[in-house]
């Protein structure tokens, strides 16, 4: 068993948490953040899990960009988005010859990592429980969500064996998959949806249970889910939440109920907006709408798949980010306005 440790670049909310509970576990991890305040306290008072889950105190390893010396045949790169190739800048020349980068982020990340490293160096990763940043050494643990690590060409590989023993040991229910890029697309249509949400102050679950907004939630999973199909993508869910019922033709009633799934599931957590949310509201800085959600109408355009939801839904919230619009019922209705005309005009 080797003794190096796992280098986790990002120690935020998924990273963080992450690291904490493998350290815990006794599995040598080492923390990169770019935050001095927090890399000092996991490394000395320790990291500070709270929430319904679990609460403990971790202390775990951790140096700023600048002071990391060595090479890593292991690297879970768990920063924003948009701060993907900034970080594989800087994370490169540490990733071994024969080492690989997982992306533990959300969207289509593997794309950007795969194009810097290689496609052999690169491992797919989908999260999906629920966790903030709440300053140094302090991450809300919100609620237990699918784990799922896989290859991104579907191969059962030792490393991925592996890797899925690790995150075993953080959720023992996370799944090993031949399918990665099906999970991290299902994901991708929930994700467009709390991008939306995220357009008022309103809480996740009070956004999808309001009828009114119900327009809103259909166009942007059909969307997804026919960029998905056009890509030959067969998507796969979590919990009760199947992408499928989104992919074109298929009939709305099962989309409503899964509308009124995700209103119950996120009702249940201490989470209560989502990080798009916190990034707006909170942080007061640029969310990941652009490198998450624009890139799905940028592969839209490459098979002929219109995405005017999901175009109007960036833009919206680059417009919140501009301080051009609030974050108000009135924002989003423009585009609830947008889906039930089109609608109708279908």
């Amino acid at each position: 068993m080797t003794t190096e440790p796992i280098l986790i670049w990002g120690a935020g909310a998924i990273g963080g948490t992450l690291g904490a509970y493998w350290a815990r576990a006794g599995v040598p991890v080492l923390l990169v953040d770019i935050v001095p305040e927090h890399v000092e306290a996991c490394r000395t008072s320790g990291l500070a899990i709270t929430g319904p889950v679990e609460e403990f105190r971790q202390v775990v390893p951790a140096v700023t960009p600048q002071e990391l010396t060595g090479s890593y045949s292991r690297i879970v790169l768990a920063v924003k988005a948009g701060a993907t190739e900034a970080a594989l800048a800087a994370l490169t020349p540490h990733l071994a010859e024969d080492g690989f980068v997982l992306s533990a982020q959300n969207g289509l990340n593997e794309i950007t990592i795969a194009k810097a490293v290689g496609e052999a160096r690169t491992m797919g990763c989908f999260v999906n429980f629920g966790a903030d940043w709440h300053g140094p050494g302090e991450i809300l643990y919100g609620n237990r969500g699918a784990v799922v690590v896989g290859e991104l060409d579907g191969a059962m590989t030792e490393r991925a064996r592996e890797m899925h023993r690790l995150l075993s040991l953080f959720d023992a229910d996370s799944i090993l998959t031949d399918n990665i890029y099906g999970y991290l697309w299902g994901k991708l249509a929930y994700g467009a949806m709390l991008f939306g949400t995220a357009l008022t102050n309103d809480s996740m679950s009070a956004n999808f249970a309001d009828p009114e907004r119900l327009p809103v939630w259909l166009a942007l999973g059909r969307e997804v889910g026919a960029v998905a199909v056009a890509r030959g993508v067969t998507s796969l869910g979590f919990g009760a939440f199947d992408p499928k019922v989104f992919a074109p033709g298929a009939p709305e009633g099962p989309q409503v109920k899964t509308i009124a799934w995700l209103a119950d599931y996120t009702s249940k957590t201490a989470k209560t907006h989502s990080g798009i949310w916190r990034d707006l509201a909170v942080r007061k800085r640029k969310t990941e709408a652009r490198p998450q959600i624009g890139i799905i109408s940028a592969l839209g355009r490459e098979v002929g798949v219109a995405t005017p939801a999901l175009e109007t839904l960036v833009a919206l919230i680059e417009d919140i980010e501009g301080g051009r619009r609030p974050m108000a019922f009135e924002t989003l209705k423009v585009l609830i306005e947008q889906c039930r005309s089109a609608s109708t005009t279908v």
